[in-house]
């Protein structure tokens, strides 16, 4: 929330923009193992393993995150294996394609995150609604230190300074993901904005916009504040300089956010 243009925005003028979305080189085999771990079809002929008490978690390299992509809205459930739907996933969100972090399996079954409120909400889904790629990259904001860290399986490649939440409007903190790439509304938040799954904990409604969505973006004049040790100077967003910002280009939709830390007051 790094201004009144940006809450005005969110509400009249979401671009419908495609976050980019790779799969990690060298791990397509390993994804078409999980689709096969989970129900779907991988083309192997490997036998059936023994039937075990819990159901086996497929091995993916250290930092690698299955993300599950939807082409229309699908049914949740609340269990796996339920045969009652408990609500819908939307197929977008905000005018791009949804893209939700798989945080665990099931036979036939993928338990996801949601990008709406509540913060944290999740939904079981069928393996079959939804096309499975990997990231490799993850992104850790500490609202104590105030930096933010782009790592990529597992190592550190950006140890960026930020501008966090003041005390009055914090950022929040808790295990979210990139939920989309958004075009700027105005000077200052630099080429795009990262659109996390996070929601402001302090404000329900930002400039009339219906929501208070927390975004990684340019400084909007608080380079100097920022400095290189961060500041807590936003309404919640996750302010960095320009060329710190760049850098997260090639991040997908659906890539895991970690904000972790209690602020300084």
């Amino acid at each position: 929330m790094g201004g009144v243009a940006w809450g005005r925005w969110l509400a009249r003028r979401w671009g419908r923009l495609v976050g980019t979305l790779a799969t990690v080189a060298g791990l397509v085999t390993a994804v078409v193992l999980v689709v096969g771990a989970v129900g779907g079809h991988s083309g192997s002929t490997r036998p059936t393993p023994p039937a075990a008490t819990e159901p086996a978690k497929p091995r993916l390299p250290p930092g690698v995150t299955l993300i599950a992509q939807l082409s229309h809205d699908i049914p949740r459930y609340a269990t796996p294996d339920a045969t009652k739907a408990a609500g819908v996933v939307p197929g977008s969100w905000l005018g791009s394609p949804t893209a939700l972090p798989v945080i665990d399996l099931r036979p036939g079954w993928l338990r996801v995150r949601l990008a709406q409120r509540p913060n944290f909400s999740t939904a079981w889904i069928r393996t079959a609604d939804a096309r499975l790629v990997s990231t490799s990259y993850r992104i850790v904001v500490s609202v104590r230190d105030r930096h933010l860290r782009l790592y990529q399986n597992d190592k550190l490649t950006l140890d960026a300074p930020a501008g966090v939440g003041t005390p009055d409007d914090p950022t929040p903190t808790g295990e979210f993901f990139l939920a989309l790439f958004a075009p700027p509304p105005g000077p200052g938040y630099g080429d795009f904005i990262l659109v996390t799954s996070a929601h402001s904990t302090k404000i329900t409604d930002w400039a009339h916009s219906g929501d208070a969505i927390v975004g990684i973006h340019g400084p909007l004049g608080a380079d100097e504040a920022i400095g290189t040790t961060g500041a807590a100077v936003s309404h919640g967003c996750v302010r960095l300089h320009l060329a710190d910002l760049a850098r997260l280009r090639q991040v997908p939709a659906g890539t895991p956010i970690s904000v972790v830390g209690s602020p300084v007051l």
